[in-house]
């Protein structure tokens, strides 16, 4: 569909722009077992795993990628990574949630990073 298709450039976009600025990347699309919701990436930050939801929309929608995390998702969100962090043995390693925002325009896309977008 257009949309997932919007979706899939936007993470490939955001994907470049964190690695660009330092991120070092270790997983795309995690889906933990018997939980719903999905982590779009996972990187370092120097060391700080960082947990990344990626929002993309065309730059003509009416709102902001980004408004579309909402409580719902966060707590998704929060039960994943508690998930990957035992997973990967990663409990004690100092960890946040950031928000990546792609507009997708035919001019380029704008990119906002969100750093600690929640806790």
């Amino acid at each position: 569909t257009p949309a997932a298709r919007t979706g899939r450039e936007g993470e490939e976009a955001a994907y470049w722009h964190l690695r660009e600025r330092g991120f070092i990347m270790v997983e795309r699309n995690y889906r933990p077992e018997g939980l719903r919701g999905e982590i779009d990436l996972i990187g370092w930050d120097g060391d700080t795993l960082v947990f990344i939801e990626v929002k993309t929309r065309q730059a003509s929608a009416p709102r902001a990628p980004e408004a579309a995390v909402d409580r719902d998702k966060e707590s998704h969100l929060i039960a994943a990574a508690r998930e990957y962090r035992r997973r990967a043995h990663q409990s004690s390693a100092l960890f946040r949630f950031d928000v990546v925002s792609v507009e997708v325009a035919s001019a380029g896309n704008k990119i906002e990073h969100f750093r600690d977008a929640f806790r």
